[in-house]
């Protein structure tokens, strides 16, 4: 389980995912590098969760960031933010950026204190559907590849999916992560493989997910639409759905009915193997 303690450090410098460059980039400026911001916990041999924000991939929504890496920290659990690509960068410059920092920490876990068969990822609406696709669209790493990074696998270990946008099409498509991620006009191949709940396999990873059956932004369908294609695959997974809360809740520490999902992922963090604590 490692040896994680209470004790956490501040996070690190922020990480390149491709010093030299990214693929796709389009300049230099800070949003055509993608990065990580490493949150560990003291300690060898600890799980970790890359975090990805939500933001309909147009932004990316600073307190579904640093806020849960240090929740995740509590846990004993180490978190790398991850600051991926938004528009105007299309689809597959945000999904290249989640496989590098998954293959980042495995490569590098020695380093990092981190158990690299315990590498997961989180993600809040399009940052959800990031992680999502994260799950459902992976390779085992290249071994012939010349970057000893691209030879480790970019499979996630665990998805933990928060109000998380699932599919791509109407009517519970989230239209505005539709535009940023394809376009007005996609084409309708691509558009049906980014529609992760048809993409679901006997081998995506256990998933945790949560939702508000009453916020319109994103509807429950996505998280009902992703939790039933796991269970015809009989894939683990623990659904909560709660009665009411708008949008873009992140911790939701103090709303009266979605404050509990941080106990309820925190004990299936626990029982997969993840959290000691």
């Amino acid at each position: 389980m490692g040896e994680a303690t209470n004790q956490t450090q501040e996070p690190l410098e922020i990480r390149w995912l491709w010093p030299e460059g990214a693929p796709l980039a389009a300049g230099e400026t800070d949003e055509d590098k993608p990065a990580i911001t490493p949150y560990l916990v003291e300690g060898k041999g600890n799980a970790a969760v890359v975090v990805a924000p939500g933001g309909g991939y147009g932004m990316r929504a600073e307190h579904e960031g640093d806020p849960i890496a240090r929740w995740l920290n509590g846990l004993g659990i180490s978190a790398f933010v991850l600051r991926y690509r938004v528009a105007p960068y299309r689809y597959p410059a945000a999904l290249l950026d989640a496989q590098r920092a998954i293959r980042t920490i495995r490569h590098d876990a020695d380093a990092y204190g981190i158990d690299p068969n315990r590498v997961g990822i989180l993600g809040f609406s399009a940052g959800g559907h990031l992680t999502a696709t994260a799950g459902t669209h992976y390779d085992r790493g290249r071994p012939d590849a010349a970057d000893p990074i691209e030879r480790m696998s970019s499979r996630p270990d665990a998805l933990v999916l928060c109000y998380a946008v699932i599919t791509l099409k109407e009517p519970s498509a989230h239209t505005g992560s539709r535009r940023n991620l394809l376009g007005d006009d996609p084409d309708p191949a691509l558009l049906d493989s980014l529609c992760n709940d048809e993409q679901v396999t006997d081998d995506t990873p256990q998933t945790f997910l949560w939702h508000t059956s009453d916020e319109d932004a994103v509807p429950v369908e996505n998280s009902l639409l992703f939790a039933s294609a796991l269970h015809k695959h009989k894939v683990p997974f623990d659904l909560h759905v709660y009665a009411k809360g708008h949008h873009g809740l992140g911790l939701a520490a103090d709303h009266p009915y979605a404050r509990g999902w941080t106990g309820a992922c925190a004990d299936w963090l626990r029982n997969i193997g993840f959290s000691a604590k």
